[in-house]
């Protein structure tokens, strides 16, 4: 992301109890609505655990093995907002090893997808599992070597992330795709789908596992989102009207 979106970032999250980012999965029955404070704070708590708790600084590296959900917003967000750059662009398959030479500082991985990916989880030092249950339920049980992300980053205060002081040519993933990049790619997917400030995106989360594409892009027009895993397209017209939906992907 370049400084603009950076900035655009750093006014969204903080701002106003309008909604943000609606998250549905119609497999459960899960509602889940944040306003740019709720997120925020979200945000805030898991800069404060990378910070705190991992002891990492600008420049370090983490793994997100998660599908787009509201807590793997929070993640992302809190990572980019401290400098740190994200591997994310194979979380849908396995495969995600880094270069050997450059290991993960921290990974982050959904209890479901441990299961089948025990053996494929890259090494890293700080390891953190979430069941993405509805209620932020801790896993039933929670692997040797693994910490619950929900008990350890309520630990943190739910504070206003103090963004790093990050240049556009910074690495914001691992593959070595500045902020400046990403948000150049933000800005062009937005304006493909005409966002305008105050849009409301609905999202299939199966369809647009990128989070360039149901998170960043709509942040950086300044429209919410409405994120669904396992959509039920029988419900789709209902959805659209309840929410106020203006754009589908």
């Amino acid at each position: 992301m370049p400084s603009s979106t950076t900035a655009d970032l750093s006014v969204l999250l903080p701002g106003t109890d309008r909604p943000l980012l609606t998250y549905y999965d119609d497999a459960t029955g899960e509602r889940t609505e944040l306003s740019a404070t709720d997120l925020g704070g979200w945000a805030a708590r898991t800069a404060g655990l990378l910070r705190d708790d991992c002891g990492l600084q600008p420049g370090a590296h983490v793994g997100i093995l998660l599908p787009p959900h509201w807590q793997t917003a929070a993640i992302l967000l809190g990572a980019w907002s401290s400098g740190i750059a994200i591997s994310f662009r194979s979380w849908a398959r396995a495969g995600l090893q880094p270069a050997p030479e450059r290991p993960l500082d921290a990974v982050f991985v959904s209890r479901k997808r441990l299961d089948s990916w025990l053996e494929e989880v890259p090494p890293s030092r700080h390891r953190y599992v979430l069941s993405l249950a509805a209620d932020g339920a801790r896993p039933d049980d929670v692997p040797a070597g693994y910490l619950d992300f929900v008990t350890e980053v309520l630990r943190h205060p739910e504070t206003t992330p103090a963004y790093a002081a990050v240049t556009p040519d910074r690495e914001a993933s691992t593959d070595g795709t500045s902020y400046a990049e990403w948000g150049e790619i933000a800005h062009s997917i937005a304006a493909s789908l005409t966002l305008r400030p105050g849009d409301r995106l609905l999202v299939d989360a199966s369809e647009h596992e990128e989070p360039v594409q149901w998170l960043l892009a709509p942040l950086a027009a300044g429209a919410s989102i409405v994120l669904c895993a396992n959509l039920d397209r029988d419900r789709l017209d209902a959805r659209i009207a309840s929410e106020g939906v203006t754009r589908v992907i």
